[in-house]
């Protein structure tokens, strides 16, 4: 296994995703934003939860 440098490895990724497009990128960056909102609004919510002591 051959040692590349990280700005090897950056630039090679760089070139990959020229190639293929931004269609995985797309896709990530749209889980993690639903995901995010996700938990934002259970941690916003849970605070409001009626509590019957």
């Amino acid at each position: 296994m051959e040692h590349n440098p990280a700005a090897a490895w950056l630039a090679q990724a760089a070139g990959a995703a020229q190639q293929q497009g931004a269609g995985n990128l797309l896709r990530i960056v749209l889980i993690v934003m639903i995901l995010g909102c996700a938990l934002t609004a259970w941690f916003l919510l849970r605070g409001y939860r009626r509590k019957d002591d």
